[in-house]
């Protein structure tokens, strides 16, 4: 049987290291991990009760790389993503790309795969990428890059993440194929390829989801009893709901649910026209919505009373006033969920910052997703053993990779050093 060495970077809670050994196992390939890197210690828990060994930790004090024939490593993505400041190499924590260009100087890998964040392709106006192909091509790899939507690996989440993948002295042609996926999670339709061939089934939230969780996932009585008032009783239209109070479409509002202080029908209205109207151009060029005069206000939403009831969303904490205009309060974090899965689609993108708060209706029930659940849509298999603490879970399978995707990717790279070798 062949067998690989290879070196786990930023092993986080070992995501990339499974998906690698599932398709090690799938091709009949013995590995061994001869280092792994982790500077989170709550990860490396995670990680020694699965792989029996507590990473190193934090990569800029390794010295030097031992004999290995494949380098993984998911590195930061907060400095390259859109989430974050896409401050790329100007950030601190974007510059711990080239700790892993120093460590492959004092060993050569055959081969690597890198997973980040899809930010990283546009980022500084695509300056970024090009210094880290620069880097890599330099040193005589090969370039591959791919963007890979968890959705199309047989996972319900919408995850889009690029795969860096080079060949030390070659050129490798890989079976994948760079796809972004849905549009977003409502729509995703599984595709029927021919008329000769049932319609395939795609693997959906309803997939992932325990039977009886525990209750402790249950939301509030309070919360759910403002989600049905608002919805009229009927909770299965809370199936794919946005809660969020700076957007409209198919959300609900913390002023529709009187979470701050009962609102009258008028009131809502204001709001709910607020939300909109103030990220019209005739308003100004902030995309994000512009804060509006009284008299801006008036001219799509002529009230009689309309200070009153300006005066009255103040009060509640719905509205706030900077510089004599009007500002909606961003309150999404009051949510006890701030998405509401549809269990016939897709899960919007797994994240650390809120993990702990996307939701599902089933089986009567209004709770949050379990951590195992979370766990379900990155493609961890259920004897993976997670943090105790629920909140850590969380937060660490939104920083981790897809296993799926990972196995995909390393079977591509697998096949081609074997046969490049045989």
């Amino acid at each position: 049987m062949t067998k690989i060495r290879f070196i786990d970077l930023f092993a986080g809670i070992g995501g990339m290291r499974l998906g690698f050994a599932q398709a090690a196992e799938y091709l009949n390939i013995e590995t061994e991990c001869v280092l792994s890197s982790e500077i989170n210690p709550e990860a490396g828990l995670v990680y020694e009760k699965s792989f029996a060994e507590f990473p190193l930790g934090d990569i800029r004090k390794i010295e030097k790389l031992p004999p290995h024939k494949i380098l993984l490593a998911g590195f930061p993505c907060q400095s390259f993503s859109y989430a974050g400041k896409k401050a790329g190499f100007g950030d601190t924590r974007g510059t711990l790309f080239f700790e892993i260009t120093r460590l492959i100087d004092t060993y050569k890998p055959h081969a690597f795969i890198f997973e980040n964040v899809r930010g990283l392709l546009t980022n500084d106006r695509g300056r970024t990428i090009e210094t880290i192909k620069h880097e890599i091509k330099s040193r005589g790899y090969s370039f591959d890059i791919f963007l890979l939507n968890s959705a199309n690996f047989d996972l319900p989440q919408n995850r889009l993440r690029i795969y860096i993948l080079g060949v030390l002295d070659s050129t490798p042609k890989f079976n994948l194929i760079s796809d972004p996926g849905p549009k977003d999670s409502h729509s995703y339709h599984p595709q029927q390829l021919s008329l000769f061939y049932p319609l395939k089934k795609s693997i959906t939230v309803a997939d992932i989801l325990e039977d009886n969780p525990d209750e402790k996932y249950n939301c509030s009585e309070k919360f759910v009893a403002a989600l049905k008032q608002r919805l009229n009783g009927y909770l299965n239209k809370l199936h794919g709901i946005r809660l969020i109070d700076y957007r409209g479409g198919n959300s609900i509002h913390s002023w529709e649910l009187g979470l701050r202080g009962k609102c009258s029908v008028e009131e809502i209205e204001l709001m709910n026209r607020l939300i909109l109207k103030r990220r019209n151009s005739q308003f100004g060029k902030h995309q994000d919505g512009k804060l509006l005069s009284q008299e801006q206000i008036a001219s799509f939403f002529p009230h009689p009373q309309l200070d009153i009831l300006l005066n009255s969303l103040v009060s509640k904490n719905y509205l706030q006033i900077v510089e004599s205009k009007y500002k909606p309060v961003a309150g999404n974090f009051s949510f006890e969920v701030y998405k509401f899965l549809d269990p016939d689609k897709i899960s919007v993108t797994l994240v650390a910052s809120d993990a702990n708060r996307l939701g599902i209706y089933h089986q009567n029930r209004v709770r949050k997703i379990t951590p195992r659940e979370a766990a379900r849509l990155q493609g961890f298999p259920d004897n993976f053993i997670l943090h105790p603490d629920h909140n850590k879970a969380y937060y660490q399978l939104g920083n981790s990779v897809s296993i799926n995707v990972v196995k995909a990717v390393a079977k591509e790279l697998l096949l081609n050093i074997i046969y490049k070798e045989s």
